[in-house]
């Protein structure tokens, strides 16, 4: 080796050896030879910047200079609320004449303190590490720990009372959907089951230890071993655990056994209760002397704001960082501050790390740190900050009939843009997202109806072309699924109504049939009519419909009826889905709505909304100054001015007067450029 050349030196034979014994670590140039993590935080307490400096001397690099408070203002926002700063709130941290640190320090101070926005923005992180999800339905069982979770990122719970929350749930706690996992229907893999999902989880996030090969046999990258997974797959299980490797039965049982031995032995072995297993386990995750379980959740935070760990890749803790001594200073404070999420957060966005200019990998020789390095937006922090700039938001409405509200992205199912972007399948423990661009993505930003509507509507919205509000229906169903709904509503005065009906989240829209059955006005006397006419040959397989009036062959459909001039007081109607389709692989989940006929259909929140938007737009621009429109569009993207090259294009695109399609055009471009999707 290597084929048709002189065979190899045997000091390179013996460093790829080395690195194949260390588990081939993705940066061999970060871990040198005879690195042995240590249990234990060790080296003088020192902050983080004077860790940085004795490092940038040691590696004769010269402290980079600040980034202008403008791009400052830009990431902060970013990191704490997922939306760029509006030009007004940019405005006001620029106007401020305080020391150019101390106004760094109090603008985090005070983006902290808004712990709704906070919350809001950090639930995808910990929902990807947490494998928790909204609006997603699985052959199997899975619980929310959704609420559970914004409470403590609101209340800015401590690290380790978070995790001790989730391996060792307090009954009524609602934190137990994390070690319940997946409970998929039918027969699945060993390493697949409830309790292997709890140790594979567990020890990659809180561990920086990942098990998913040595759940099925010895793992063949790193020392972990078939039993070691077994063990702790104990913790999480209410019987003594078979080994199975490769889906064959051992015969060897397992006991509770921790990955790392030297924090104390497991009392009682397989006669711990489950209940005790879980509380020694959350002990042993979270004591004072675990230095893994700190450097694994410093790593992942620096990683996350800085774009770089000091250890990489993230799930590998076992390989040496760039920095051991920066590391266990950080986790050091980290600790000494009780586990305050806030104080770590505040800690690294003022330091002279996070202030510096960013700096491309070049990937060549060993890293050094010379500054962040260019993180792209989150997919839901991309569809917030289009929604936040032009005010358009997506309402989250409930399965009962009322109006929805408006709201983030991470509150609903991933559309073909957010998993584009990089929002993952949360099935296990996602510690790192794949955010490279590719063609999937540029295909769905150039071509995709999610974003091609966002834009549409906001720049209507802009312009104020659409309503403040959009309007309420006349009637809503609520969700239907298996069942029925009737309508009886008054329709007095009303000229026409709409008859809509929408796909909510069936499994396969396709193939719904769904409509409405005896669809009739009736006049104060009592008399009847029906509403509509046959518009299918398709009819409900209702029994108790003597005359089925219609069905919609697809979803959605939209029936205008006329009133005026006819003398009718009340429309009814039974509402529901053809009993064909009531199978699991359909599994209808419809909505169904009466509006008046005059309304907009392109202003339609379909259920209506209550509440503000997450963001409030500053206000519709005028047609006339394209100008001041243009300056807005650049502040709030950007965080800058534009060039007068740019303005000069801009003008172009807008037309004159500004019109809407000219707008949506410049929203397209500007949301679609690296500026906005990565920053400086």
């Amino acid at each position: 080796m290597p084929l048709g050349a002189k065979p190899l030196p045997d000091a390179e034979i013996a460093a790829l050896r080395r690195w194949i014994e260390e588990g081939a670590p993705d940066n061999p140039a970060g871990g040198g030879p005879g690195w042995e993590p240590k249990m234990e935080l060790t080296g003088p307490s020192l902050s983080l910047n004077e860790a940085l400096d004795h490092y940038w001397t040691t590696h004769n690099v010269r402290p980079p200079a600040m980034v202008s408070d403008a791009v400052f203002a830009r990431r902060v926002y970013l990191d704490l609320w997922g939306v760029p700063p509006s030009p007004q709130q940019l405005e006001t941290f620029l106007s401020d004449s305080a020391d150019e640190m101390e106004k760094r320090r109090r603008l985090v101070q005070a983006l902290l303190q808004n712990r709704e926005l906070y919350a809001e923005n950090w639930i995808s992180f910990w929902n990807d590490l947490l494998h928790n999800d909204e609006g997603v339905t699985y052959i199997g069982e899975r619980k929310s720990i959704t609420k559970w979770l914004l409470s403590s990122l609101q209340s800015n719970k401590p690290y380790n009372t978070m995790v001790r929350e989730l391996i060792d749930p307090p009954e009524g706690n609602g934190s137990e959907g994390f070690i319940i996992g997946v409970n998929w229907r039918g027969d699945v893999n060993a390493s697949q089951l409830p309790v292997m999902q709890a140790a594979q989880n567990s020890s990659q996030v809180f561990l920086g230890v990942n098990l998913k090969c040595n759940s099925c046999h010895d793992s063949f990258i790193s020392k972990w071993k078939l039993r070691d997974a077994y063990g702790m797959a104990s913790f999480f299980a209410d019987k003594p655990l078979e080994l199975v490797r490769c889906d064959a039965k051992t015969g060897e049982m397992s006991f509770p056994r921790f990955l790392f031995p030297e924090l104390g032995p497991v009392p009682g072995g397989n006669e711990l209760t489950l209940s005790e297993r879980r509380r020694v386990a959350a002990d042993l995750f979270t004591k004072r002397d675990n230095g893994r379980f700190v450097r694994t959740f410093v790593n992942r935070m620096w990683q996350r704001l800085i774009g770089r760990g000091f250890v990489e890749p993230v799930d590998d803790m076992d390989a040496q960082p760039w920095s051991p001594e920066m590391l266990d200073a950080l986790s050091l404070g980290f600790v000494s501050h009780g586990y305050d999420i806030d104080w770590l957060i505040t800690t690294i966005l003022t330091s002279k790390a996070y202030n510096a200019p960013v700096v491309a990998a070049t990937g060549a020789g060993p890293y050094v740190f010379n500054g962040p390095a260019p993180r792209r937006m989150t997919a839901e922090q991309f569809a917030d900050s289009v929604s936040a700039i032009t005010g358009e938001w997506r309402v989250l409405t409930t399965a009962k009939s009322g109006p929805g509200a408006y709201a983030r992205d991470w509150r609903f199912k991933a559309s073909s843009l957010s998993a584009a972007l990089g929002r993952p399948t949360r099935d296990l423990a996602v510690t790192e997202r794949i955010n490279d661009p590719t063609t999937l993505q540029m295909l769905e930003l150039v071509n995709g109806q999610t974003l091609a509507g966002l834009l549409h509507d906001g720049a209507r919205r802009m312009l104020g072309e659409l309503p403040a509000r959009p309007p309420t229906p006349l009637w809503d169903s609520g969700n239907v699924t298996g069942g029925s709904a009737k309508a009886d509503i008054d329709i007095s005065g009303v000229k026409s109504i709409r008859l809509m009906t929408v796909d909510v989240d069936s499994y396969d829209p396709q193939r719904v049939k769904a409509g409405w059955i005896d669809a009739v006005l009736k006049k104060d006397s009592g008399e009847t009519t029906p509403a509509v006419k046959m518009t299918s040959s398709i009819l409900l397989k209702d029994t108790t419909a003597a005359a089925p009036a219609m069905i919609a062959q697809k979803l959605p459909d939209e029936t205008m009826v006329q009133l005026q001039g006819r003398g009718v007081t009340r429309f009814q109607a039974t509402v529901g889905s053809d009993s064909s389709t009531l199978v699991s692989d359909i599994g209808p989940k419809v909505r169904f709505f009466v509006f008046r006929g005059d309304v907009d259909p392109e202003t339609r929140a379909l259920p209506g909304v209550s509440g503000d938007p997450p963001f409030a737009l500053a206000g519709p621009v005028s047609k006339q100054n394209a100008d001041a429109l243009i300056t807005r569009l650049f502040r709030h993207a950007f965080s800058r001015e534009p060039n007068e090259k740019e303005r000069e294009v801009a003008r172009r695109i807008l037309g004159k007067p500004v019109n809407s399609a000219g707008l949506e055009d410049l929203l397209w471009t500007l949301v679609l450029s690296p500026e906005f999707q990565y920053g400086q």
